[in-house]
Protein backbone atom coordinates (compact mmCIF):
# COMPACT_ATOMS: atom_id res chain seq x y z
CA UNK A 1 0.00 0.00 0.00
CA UNK A 2 1.35 3.47 -0.73
CA UNK A 3 2.97 4.80 2.43
CA UNK A 4 0.78 7.92 2.52
CA UNK A 5 -2.32 5.79 3.07
CA UNK A 6 -1.07 5.11 6.58
CA UNK A 7 -2.10 8.68 7.42
CA UNK A 8 -5.55 8.58 5.80
CA UNK A 9 -8.59 9.55 7.83
CA UNK A 10 -10.97 6.77 6.80
CA UNK A 11 -13.95 8.56 8.35
CA UNK A 12 -14.08 10.95 5.39
CA UNK A 13 -13.51 10.80 1.66
CA UNK A 14 -10.06 11.75 0.36
CA UNK A 15 -10.38 14.00 -2.69
CA UNK A 16 -8.50 12.93 -5.85
CA UNK A 17 -6.29 16.04 -5.84
CA UNK A 18 -5.07 15.09 -2.37
CA UNK A 19 -4.16 11.51 -3.29
CA UNK A 20 -3.38 10.92 -6.99
CA UNK A 21 -3.75 7.66 -8.87
CA UNK A 22 -1.05 6.76 -11.38
CA UNK A 23 -3.53 5.83 -14.12
CA UNK A 24 -4.98 9.35 -13.99
CA UNK A 25 -1.64 10.69 -15.16
CA UNK A 26 -0.28 10.56 -18.74
CA UNK A 27 1.13 7.12 -19.51
CA UNK A 28 2.18 4.98 -22.45
CA UNK A 29 -0.43 3.02 -24.43
CA UNK A 30 1.31 -0.17 -23.32
CA UNK A 31 0.98 0.67 -19.64
CA UNK A 32 -2.65 1.68 -20.08
CA UNK A 33 -3.47 -1.51 -21.97
CA UNK A 34 -1.82 -3.71 -19.34
CA UNK A 35 -3.48 -1.78 -16.51
CA UNK A 36 -6.95 -1.99 -18.06
CA UNK A 37 -6.51 -5.71 -18.76
CA UNK A 38 -5.70 -6.34 -15.10
CA UNK A 39 -8.62 -4.19 -13.99
CA UNK A 40 -10.92 -6.40 -16.04
CA UNK A 41 -9.43 -9.39 -14.22
CA UNK A 42 -10.15 -7.62 -10.93
CA UNK A 43 -13.77 -7.06 -11.95
CA UNK A 44 -14.20 -10.68 -13.01
CA UNK A 45 -12.59 -12.06 -9.85
CA UNK A 46 -14.59 -9.81 -7.50
CA UNK A 47 -17.92 -10.16 -9.37
CA UNK A 48 -17.71 -6.46 -10.13
CA UNK A 49 -19.97 -6.64 -13.20
CA UNK A 50 -22.78 -8.42 -11.36
CA UNK A 51 -24.39 -5.37 -9.67
CA UNK A 52 -24.73 -3.51 -12.99
CA UNK A 53 -26.16 -6.53 -14.81
CA UNK A 54 -28.57 -7.07 -11.92
CA UNK A 55 -29.74 -3.47 -12.22
CA UNK A 56 -30.39 -3.99 -15.94
CA UNK A 57 -32.36 -7.18 -15.15
CA UNK A 58 -34.57 -5.20 -12.77
CA UNK A 59 -34.92 -2.32 -15.21
CA UNK A 60 -36.11 -4.43 -18.14
CA UNK A 61 -38.53 -6.28 -15.87
CA UNK A 62 -40.16 -3.09 -14.63
CA UNK A 63 -40.09 -0.76 -17.62
CA UNK A 64 -41.73 -0.47 -21.01
CA UNK A 65 -38.61 -0.58 -23.13
CA UNK A 66 -37.80 1.33 -26.29
CA UNK A 67 -36.30 -0.68 -29.12
CA UNK A 68 -33.40 -0.54 -29.27
CA UNK A 69 -32.56 0.19 -25.64
CA UNK A 70 -29.93 2.94 -25.74
CA UNK A 71 -27.24 2.44 -23.08
CA UNK A 72 -24.31 4.80 -22.43
CA UNK A 73 -21.35 3.63 -20.32
CA UNK A 74 -19.35 6.62 -19.08
CA UNK A 75 -15.66 6.04 -18.41
CA UNK A 76 -15.67 2.59 -20.03
CA UNK A 77 -11.96 1.95 -19.44
CA UNK A 78 -11.15 -1.45 -20.92
CA UNK A 79 -14.67 -1.93 -22.30
CA UNK A 80 -15.41 -5.18 -20.48
CA UNK A 81 -18.72 -4.01 -19.02
CA UNK A 82 -20.25 -3.14 -22.39
CA UNK A 83 -19.07 -6.44 -23.84
CA UNK A 84 -20.88 -8.29 -21.07
CA UNK A 85 -23.99 -6.15 -21.58
CA UNK A 86 -23.95 -7.05 -25.27
CA UNK A 87 -23.93 -10.75 -24.33
CA UNK A 88 -26.63 -10.15 -21.70
CA UNK A 89 -28.89 -8.47 -24.29
CA UNK A 90 -28.23 -11.09 -26.95
CA UNK A 91 -29.25 -13.91 -24.59
CA UNK A 92 -32.55 -12.11 -23.94
CA UNK A 93 -33.21 -11.22 -27.55
CA UNK A 94 -33.23 -7.57 -26.53
CA UNK A 95 -32.19 -5.03 -29.17
CA UNK A 96 -29.66 -2.57 -27.73
CA UNK A 97 -27.59 0.35 -28.90
CA UNK A 98 -24.40 0.40 -26.83
CA UNK A 99 -22.08 3.40 -26.54
CA UNK A 100 -18.98 3.89 -24.44
CA UNK A 101 -17.60 7.35 -23.66
CA UNK A 102 -14.14 7.89 -22.17
CA UNK A 103 -11.97 10.98 -21.85
CA UNK A 104 -8.82 9.04 -22.75
CA UNK A 105 -8.55 8.59 -26.55
CA UNK A 106 -6.28 5.58 -26.09
CA UNK A 107 -9.12 3.73 -24.37
CA UNK A 108 -11.28 3.93 -27.51
CA UNK A 109 -8.38 2.84 -29.71
CA UNK A 110 -7.65 -0.19 -27.55
CA UNK A 111 -11.34 -1.15 -27.27
CA UNK A 112 -11.79 -1.01 -31.05
CA UNK A 113 -8.72 -3.18 -31.54
CA UNK A 114 -9.87 -5.76 -29.01
CA UNK A 115 -13.63 -5.73 -29.56
CA UNK A 116 -13.97 -4.47 -33.12
CA UNK A 117 -16.29 -7.32 -34.10
CA UNK A 118 -18.85 -6.41 -31.40
CA UNK A 119 -21.48 -3.74 -32.23
CA UNK A 120 -20.44 -1.11 -29.71
CA UNK A 121 -19.73 2.58 -30.39
CA UNK A 122 -16.47 3.62 -28.68
CA UNK A 123 -16.25 7.41 -28.30
CA UNK A 124 -13.79 9.90 -26.83
CA UNK A 125 -15.03 12.95 -25.00
CA UNK A 126 -16.76 14.49 -22.00
CA UNK A 127 -20.07 12.78 -21.23
CA UNK A 128 -21.60 16.06 -20.07
CA UNK A 129 -21.30 17.28 -23.67
CA UNK A 130 -23.04 14.18 -25.07
CA UNK A 131 -26.30 15.19 -26.77
CA UNK A 132 -27.70 11.97 -28.28
CA UNK A 133 -30.80 10.41 -26.71
CA UNK A 134 -30.02 7.96 -23.90
CA UNK A 135 -32.29 5.57 -22.04
CA UNK A 136 -29.81 4.29 -19.45
CA UNK A 137 -26.54 5.77 -18.19
CA UNK A 138 -24.05 3.49 -16.45
CA UNK A 139 -20.65 4.02 -14.92
CA UNK A 140 -18.32 1.63 -13.12
CA UNK A 141 -15.35 2.61 -10.97
CA UNK A 142 -15.52 6.13 -12.35
CA UNK A 143 -16.85 8.39 -9.63
CA UNK A 144 -13.94 7.90 -7.21
CA UNK A 145 -11.76 9.52 -9.90
CA UNK A 146 -13.87 12.70 -9.67
CA UNK A 147 -13.87 15.52 -7.16
CA UNK A 148 -17.01 15.64 -5.03
CA UNK A 149 -18.32 18.73 -6.82
CA UNK A 150 -17.82 16.96 -10.16
CA UNK A 151 -19.79 13.95 -8.91
CA UNK A 152 -22.69 16.21 -7.96
CA UNK A 153 -22.72 17.71 -11.47
CA UNK A 154 -22.45 14.25 -13.00
CA UNK A 155 -25.41 12.92 -10.99
CA UNK A 156 -27.48 15.94 -12.00
CA UNK A 157 -26.55 15.30 -15.66
CA UNK A 158 -27.47 11.60 -15.44
CA UNK A 159 -30.81 12.44 -13.85
CA UNK A 160 -31.65 14.95 -16.58
CA UNK A 161 -30.30 12.80 -19.44
CA UNK A 162 -31.34 9.18 -18.87
CA UNK A 163 -35.00 8.57 -19.69
CA UNK A 164 -35.31 5.23 -17.84
CA UNK A 165 -32.63 5.34 -15.16
CA UNK A 166 -28.98 5.26 -14.23
CA UNK A 167 -26.56 3.20 -12.17
CA UNK A 168 -23.27 3.99 -10.44
CA UNK A 169 -21.05 1.03 -9.55
CA UNK A 170 -18.15 2.01 -7.31
CA UNK A 171 -16.26 1.14 -4.13
CA UNK A 172 -17.21 1.31 -0.47
CA UNK A 173 -14.60 3.11 1.61
CA UNK A 174 -12.81 0.73 3.94
CA UNK A 175 -9.24 0.48 5.24
CA UNK A 176 -9.70 -3.29 5.56
CA UNK A 177 -10.69 -3.58 1.90
CA UNK A 178 -7.70 -1.47 0.88
CA UNK A 179 -5.36 -3.74 2.81
CA UNK A 180 -6.98 -6.86 1.37
CA UNK A 181 -6.70 -5.51 -2.15
CA UNK A 182 -3.02 -4.70 -1.64
CA UNK A 183 -2.36 -8.29 -0.61
CA UNK A 184 -4.36 -9.79 -3.50
CA UNK A 185 -2.76 -7.52 -6.10
CA UNK A 186 0.70 -8.43 -4.86
CA UNK A 187 0.04 -12.17 -4.86
CA UNK A 188 -1.47 -12.12 -8.36
CA UNK A 189 1.27 -9.77 -9.67
CA UNK A 190 -1.12 -7.28 -11.20
CA UNK A 191 0.24 -4.27 -13.05
CA UNK A 192 2.08 -1.75 -10.87
CA UNK A 193 -0.62 0.87 -11.57
CA UNK A 194 -3.25 -1.50 -10.18
CA UNK A 195 -1.14 -2.35 -7.13
CA UNK A 196 -0.67 1.34 -6.36
CA UNK A 197 -4.08 2.70 -7.39
CA UNK A 198 -6.32 0.03 -5.88
CA UNK A 199 -5.75 0.99 -2.23
CA UNK A 200 -5.84 4.68 -3.20
CA UNK A 201 -9.23 4.12 -4.86
CA UNK A 202 -10.67 2.87 -1.58
CA UNK A 203 -9.51 6.02 0.21
CA UNK A 204 -11.17 8.12 -2.50
CA UNK A 205 -14.43 6.16 -2.40
CA UNK A 206 -17.65 6.45 -0.45
CA UNK A 207 -19.99 5.58 2.37
CA UNK A 208 -23.79 5.57 2.18
CA UNK A 209 -23.90 8.96 3.93
CA UNK A 210 -21.49 10.40 1.36
CA UNK A 211 -23.81 9.36 -1.45
CA UNK A 212 -26.94 10.57 0.31
CA UNK A 213 -25.34 13.98 0.76
CA UNK A 214 -24.21 14.19 -2.88
CA UNK A 215 -27.61 13.06 -4.17
CA UNK A 216 -29.26 15.82 -2.15
CA UNK A 217 -26.77 18.37 -3.50
CA UNK A 218 -27.63 17.20 -7.03
CA UNK A 219 -31.29 18.01 -6.34
CA UNK A 220 -32.69 14.48 -5.95
CA UNK A 221 -35.40 14.14 -3.29
CA UNK A 222 -34.80 11.55 -0.54
CA UNK A 223 -35.64 8.01 -1.61
CA UNK A 224 -35.57 8.68 -5.36
CA UNK A 225 -32.22 6.90 -5.76
CA UNK A 226 -31.16 3.93 -3.64
CA UNK A 227 -27.65 3.43 -2.25
CA UNK A 228 -26.99 -0.30 -2.15
CA UNK A 229 -23.91 -2.23 -0.94
CA UNK A 230 -22.76 -5.29 -2.88
CA UNK A 231 -20.25 -7.89 -1.72
CA UNK A 232 -17.34 -7.53 -1.89
CA UNK A 233 -16.60 -3.88 -1.17
CA UNK A 234 -18.93 -2.28 -3.71
CA UNK A 235 -21.32 0.59 -3.02
CA UNK A 236 -23.76 1.29 -5.85
CA UNK A 237 -26.39 3.91 -6.55
CA UNK A 238 -29.46 2.92 -8.57
CA UNK A 239 -32.17 5.09 -10.04
CA UNK A 240 -35.18 3.72 -11.94
CA UNK A 241 -37.64 6.29 -13.26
Amino acid sequence: MPSDLAHIDWTRRTEPDDLPEWMDEPCSPGDLQACLADLERVNALTFGYRPTLGFLDDLVASSSLPRPLRILDVGFGGGGLLVRIERWARRRGLPVELTGMDLNPTAATLAKERYGDIPIHWLTGDALAYTDAVDVVLCSLLTHHLATAEIVRFVHWMESTATLGWFVNDLQRSSRSATGFRFLASVLRWHRFVRHDGPVSFARSFTTKDWQRMLAQAGLPPGVAAVVPHFPSRLCVRRVK
